[in-house]
């Protein structure tokens, strides 16, 4: 547990150089600076490197397409329920559940954001009703990640569409909440499925947050 909790702090401090270096990066001007920034971007992939089992140079080359001022990144997932099963897609990366969902493109509202990622990833046309929860990556028992997230989490009812199938998913089933398969951990953890059909459950409950 020390070197799983070491682990987890190393990556945060690599997650830190490495939005300092970005940062800099994008409002320095002067070529000393900027050649220390690059320093501390390399170091910070190399961190980074050593606790994901990446390859240090495919981190720097991640790093190095992220431009502006360093903020966290935006996920969002759809949690469709009928009466006690959840509305769950098979990613074909990794061959396991998760509520679908994704990274919300630039200049697009979230809300829109996980209406198309639902109707991409399953077949499914939903509308929002709730959103019921943003969290902090960071807080929850997701695998180690290399740049830091947002998740949020959208009670949506289905409007129409039928399950299918796309190129991120090789399935699309609804499951007893009760029962859930082996859920894709980077994506969705079993107590945040659990919370969203409370939520779904009680309608007039307020927003969560970290």
């Amino acid at each position: 547990m020390d070197d799983y909790r070491t682990g987890l702090e190393w990556l945060e401090w690599g997650r830190r150089l490495q939005a300092i270096a970005q940062t800099g990066l994008t409002y320095t001007e002067g070529a000393y600076d900027r050649e220390r920034y690059n320093q501390i971007m390399a170091i910070a992939s190399e961190m980074m490197a050593a606790h994901t089992g990446a390859n240090s140079v495919d981190v720097l080359d991640l790093f190095a397409k992220e431009k502006g001022y360093a903020t966290p990144k935006v996920d969002v997932r759809g949690a469709v329920f009928q009466d006690d099963q959840v509305l769950l897609v098979l990613e074909r990366e990794d061959q396991k559940w998760t509520l679908p969902g994704g990274w919300v493109d630039v200049g697009e509202p979230p809300g829109e954001a996980v209406v198309r990622e639902v109707f991409e990833e399953s077949g499914y046309e939903t509308r929002v009703v709730k959103l019921g929860a943003i969290y902090d990556r960071n807080r929850h028992p997701h695998p180690p990640m290399v740049f830091h997230a947002y998740k949020l989490f959208f009670i949506c009812e289905l409007t129409g569409g039928s399950a299918q199938t796309s190129l991120e998913t090789d399935a699309v089933e609804f499951f007893p909440v009760a029962n859930l398969p082996e859920l894709s951990l980077g994506r969705v953890v079993p107590a945040q499925i659990l919370r969203m059909y409370e939520h779904w459950q009680h309608p007039e409950w307020a927003t969560e947050f970290d």
